[in-house]
């Protein structure tokens, strides 16, 4: 089964380095890269959801999930939309909800914020304000 971990927003894919490195079989672990499996499209949560779908569609097996944050909402719309394609699943600070009024509290934080401090995150500030208000109307 391949394993697939999901990052945050506030995350990049390398955030997993050091989970991987202590695991067996750390091989058939994927870890795929949220802002770059958009592929230029708008990061909207529509949008991501779909870009992650076909990521595991282009993955062989039976799939086991591991998100955390933003990457767990991904994992567990995954596995109710195709409970046939996952093994397990392992959810991390995942909220089985989107709460609106802490996205909406969320956004106006980052409105404020320079965008030096999206530096190593998923997503430029413009991107993530753009995701994080796509998910607030969820």
């Amino acid at each position: 089964m391949k394993r697939v971990f999901i990052h945050g927003t506030g995350h990049g894919a390398e955030s997993w380095n050091g989970t991987v490195s202590r695991m067996e079989n750390g091989g058939n672990i994927l870890c795929p890269e949220l802002g770059a499996i958009l592929d230029g499209k708008e990061a909207s949560y529509t949008n991501l959801y779909s870009a992650f779908v076909e990521y595991c569609d282009g993955v062989e097996g039976p799939l086991g999930l591991c998100g955390l944050s933003l990457g767990g909402v991904l994992a567990l719309n995954y596995a109710l939309d195709h409970p046939e394609r996952v093994g397990s699943l392992v959810l991390i600070s995942t909220p089985h909800r989107v709460p609106k009024l802490a996205f909406a509290v969320q956004n106006l934080v980052f409105r404020f914020m320079p965008e030096a401090a999206f530096k190593g995150m998923a997503f430029g500030k413009r991107d993530t304000f753009a995701l994080c208000s796509s998910m607030k109307g969820a």
